[in-house]
C-alpha cells in the first residue's frame, strides 16, 4: 500500500471516529432529547384534557391530567355561534392559502431580480427594501391609508395586500438564490436564448422548494394567528377571521363573568356557574392551534433545510 493510501486510510479512520458517539453518550442525549420533547408536548396534551374537562373539576382540582368529570361543554358554547365558526374557519383558510400563495410570488420575484449582479439599479432597491424594516408607518397613518387611499376597508384585500411583501423575507430568498444556485447556470441559460421569467420559472423555481417553503410556513402562521386586522379593519361577518372571532367571544364571556347587575341576579348567578369559562379558553387554543400542528409536518423537510441556507459551502 503507497503512503498516501496510508495516510488517507488514516485520515478517513480518524473522521470516522470523531463523528462516533459512544454507547454511554448515545443514551444521555436520547434522555435529554425525550425529556425536551416531553416539556413540549405534555403542556398541549394538557390543554386538550383541559377543554374536556368540566368547571366543577377544574374548581376542585385545578388543571390536571385526570380530571373528575369529562364534559363538552366549552366546545359547545363556542359552537353556539352556529354558522359563523365554520364561515370564521373557510374564511381564515382562504386567508392562509390565498396570502402565502400571493405572497411567496411577489416575493420571489423581487428575490430574483435582487440576486442579479449586473442589474442597475439593484443597489438602490436593496436599500429601499432595508429602507422598510427600519421605519414603520404608525397606527393612524395605517388606518388612514387603508380606509382614504387604498379603499380597502371592510374588503377581502385588506387580509391579503397589506402583508403581501416583507423585506426580511426577501433578504431570506436573495440569499437562498446566491448561494444554492450559481451564476453559470444563469449565464448558460441566457446563452441559451432564456428570458429573465423563463429562467425564473423553469431554473429558480425548481431549485427554490426549501426557501419558499420556509417563508411561506411563516406566511401561514403568521396570517392564521392575525386577529387584530380583522379586528380593526372588518365588519362585515363573513370577513372575519377565526382568531377575532373566538376573542370576541372570549371577551363576551369575560363581560358576562364581570357584570355585577348579573350577578345579582338568581338566573345570573345560574349563568355565571354554568358558564364553562377555562375549558372554553382552552377550547379556543385547541381549535385556533391544530391546523397549523397539521400543516407543519409537511413543511418540515423543507423547512430545516431552509434554515441552514448558506451555512455548509462545498
Amino acid at each position: 500500500m503507497s503512503r498516501k493510501k496510508k495516510v488517507d486510510s488514516f485520515d478517513a479512520s480518524v473522521r470516522n471516529n470523531f463523528n462516533m458517539i459512544s454507547p454511554g453518550a448515545n443514551v444521555v442525549l436520547m434522555i435529554v432529547m425525550i425529556f425536551l420533547a416531553a416539556l413540549v408536548v405534555l403542556p398541549l396534551v394538557l390543554i386538550v384534557i383541559v377543554s374536556f374537562s368540566s368547571s366543577l373539576s377544574i374548581a376542585h382540582r385545578g388543571y390536571t391530567f385526570f380530571p373528575e368529570e369529562w364534559t363538552l361543554m366549552g366546545y359547545q358554547y363556542l359552537f353556539k355561534s352556529g354558522e359563523q365558526v365554520l364561515q370564521s374557519y373557510l374564511i381564515t383558510i382562504f386567508y392562509a392559502v390565498a396570502g402565502t400563495v400571493l405572497s411567496l410570488i411577489i416575493m420571489s420575484m423581487f428575490a430574483f431580480v435582487l440576486s442579479q449582479k449586473q442589474l442597475k439599479g439593484r443597489m438602490f432597491l436593496t436599500f429601499f427594501m432595508y429602507l422598510t424594516m427600519l421605519i414603520h408607518s404608525g397606527l393612524v397613518a395605517r388606518y388612514i391609508i387603508y380606509t382614504q387611499v387604498y379603499h380597502i376597508y371592510d374588503t377581502i384585500w385588506v387580509f391579503l395586500l397589506p402583508g403581501l411583501v416583507g423585506g426580511y423575507n426577501i433578504f431570506i430568498l436573495r440569499t437562498f438564490i446566491n448561494t444554492t444556485i450559481p451564476d453559470s447556470l444563469f449565464e448558460a441559460a441566457k446563452i441559451d436564448g432564456a428570458t429573465d421569467f423563463t429562467v425564473y420559472v423553469k431554473i429558480v423555481m425548481p431549485l427554490f422548494k426549501a426557501g419558499l417553503a420556509t417563508i411561506g410556513l411563516f406566511r401561514v402562521v403568521g396570517i392564521w394567528n392575525d386577529w387584530f386586522t380583522g379586528f380593526m379593519y372588518a365588519e362585515k361577518s363573513w370577513l372575519i377571521p377565526l382568531q377575532t372571532m373566538l376573542i370576541k367571544i372570549q371577551k363576551n364571556v369575560d363581560f358576562i363573568m364581570s357584570n355585577s347587575e348579573l350577578a345579582n341576579s338568581p338566573d345570573g348567578l345560574e349563568l355565571i356557574k354554568n358558564l364553562p369559562k377555562q375549558s372554553m379558553q382552552m377550547a379556543i387554543f385547541v381549535i385556533s392551534t391544530i391546523p397549523i400542528l397539521c400543516a407543519y409536518p409537511f413543511f418540515q423537510k423543507y423547512f430545516i433545510s431552509g434554515l441552514t441556507i448558506g451555512s455548509v459551502k462545498g
